[in-house]
């Protein structure tokens, strides 16, 4: 397996620290309205990398949070009348909806940050008393002078990140790239601390969470959208190496975002459709394919021509695949198991290749072309229709891709024979009529 590392700026060969297990870690949501569709690119790309390590007889243990305490979060509560934790179970929910109507395999563990708020109040104190942090105005701040290595991840030096780079002003900083670890509050939700009563900084609590899910050890891979390269994993790394000694993850797995033509997609750009609206209108499997279309570290375009050639590739898949079910049932053949190992190995192959779903696209197309031409003699050889059908599965699958297999009754076989006798009596009004009840059956 070879991955894109962010940290080193190259393609590397994925080695985990511990032999055939991958300890990965993505960040979550913000849970304070619906997912859109753009927020769906991580969620497959993620899982993809997981099914293709899985593929390649890795163990994974995937870890993924919920960010449940936030301002906006608080804002919306205060709004709607209701408490914080109100609005974090609805959206939680919602995502969790998302996430499971896009054929994901189950996150191992979903940490939360106000279950982890005890851990998050030791590490901060670990930071003030370590001189790496300081209290100010009743905040705690990080100090990104502790860390000589600050900007390593997004390849920035601190003096050229005080020259001009946006950040969020404060008196109570000794650096203005200082940040945030606890914050002094009298508004929303607030807990206990050795500070005063406040709640933690957004970029502490996945440190913490994964400190606490893999024993604070380094672990493999930690992912996420491009846009949290810089502050929010520059900054979870520099905790890191000021708490644990040790930059947080062995490899920093960026995926690109989903834009519009007119840029990035985003809710507070108003430019964004709700994943879940989308899923209902297209299904997962279009969907799907659709975020895989483009390598995941690549921007994406949403827009009807790219999603209308998605759909097209995936129809011509389903249509073969449709016509082998039609086949063998009619004609009472049962496929053998067998698979084209020849195609399905250069399909891994690309995949083991930092993920080119791309070229994996092609080699799938390619033998689509094999079990198409293997249809259309006249003397059909079962075992290599099956061989390419159930690589086409196979394939498929890792891509979290599962069509419905077509099931065709007695009536169905029964109209299909009845619609073969008609065209062969060139009785086409009735084979027009027979064609019409079994495509209402979805079996033409």
């Amino acid at each position: 397996m070879k991955l894109y590392n962010s940290y080193t700026l190259k393609t590397e060969e994925f080695v985990p620290i511990k032999e055939n297990e991958v300890s990965m870690y993505v960040c979550g949501p913000t849970v304070y309205n619906h997912a859109h569709i753009g927020n769906a690119r991580p969620i497959v790309v993620f899982d993809t990398l997981r099914r293709t390590l899985e593929a390649l007889g890795y163990k994974v243990k995937f870890v993924s949070n919920f960010t449940d305490v936030d301002d906006k979060i608080i804002n919306k509560a205060i709004e709607e009348g209701v408490n914080e934790k109100v609005i974090a179970e609805r959206y939680i929910d919602a995502y969790n909806s998302v996430r499971n109507s896009l054929n994901i395999i189950p996150v191992d563990v979903t940490p939360r940050v106000t279950e982890t708020m005890d851990e998050i109040i030791e590490f901060i104190d670990k930071l003030v008393k370590n001189g790496s942090a300081y209290i100010s105005g009743g905040d705690v701040y990080f100090s990104v002078e502790a860390d000589p290595k600050y900007g390593e991840l997004s390849h920035q030096k601190l003096e050229d990140l005080n020259n001009g780079a946006r950040v969020e002003t404060s008196d109570l900083k000794k650096n203005p790239q200082d940040f945030a670890l606890w914050k002094k509050t009298d508004k929303g939700i607030k807990w206990d601390s050795p500070w005063g009563q406040g709640r933690p900084g957004w970029h502490t609590e996945c440190v913490v969470m994964i400190g606490k899910e893999f024993n604070h050890q380094l672990i493999d891979i930690h992912g996420g959208g491009r846009d949290l390269k810089f502050p929010h994993h520059e900054n979870e790394m520099a905790q890191s190496e000021c708490a644990n000694g040790h930059h947080l993850a062995n490899y920093w797995i960026h995926n690109g975002m989903l834009e519009t033509k007119g840029g990035k997609m985003s809710k507070s750009l108003g430019n964004t459709q709700w994943a879940k609206d989308v899923i209902a209108e297209h299904g997962s499997n279009l969907v799907r394919w659709f975020l895989l279309s483009a390598r995941y570290r690549d921007s994406l375009i949403y827009d009807d021509e790219t999603f209308n050639a998605a759909k097209t590739e995936l129809n011509k898949i389903e249509t073969v695949l449709k016509q082998v079910e039609v086949k063998t049932q009619i004609n009472n053949i049962e496929l053998s198991d067998s698979y084209n190992e020849e195609k399905y190995q250069e399909f891994i192959d690309q995949m083991a290749d930092d993920l080119n779903t791309p070229n994996a696209y092609m080699v799938i197309f390619d033998t689509v072309k094999l079990l198409n031409q293997s249809l259309r003699v006249k003397e059909i050889n079962y075992e290599d229709v099956a061989k390419n059908y159930n690589a086409i599965g196979k394939m498929l699958k890792v891509l979290g891709i599962f069509i419905d297999k077509l099931e065709i009754d007695e009536e169905g076989k029964e109209l299909y024979s009845k619609w073969n006798e008609a065209k062969a009596n060139k009785d086409f009004a009735l084979a027009d009529e027979y064609r019409a009840k079994l495509m209402e059956k979805g079996i033409l």
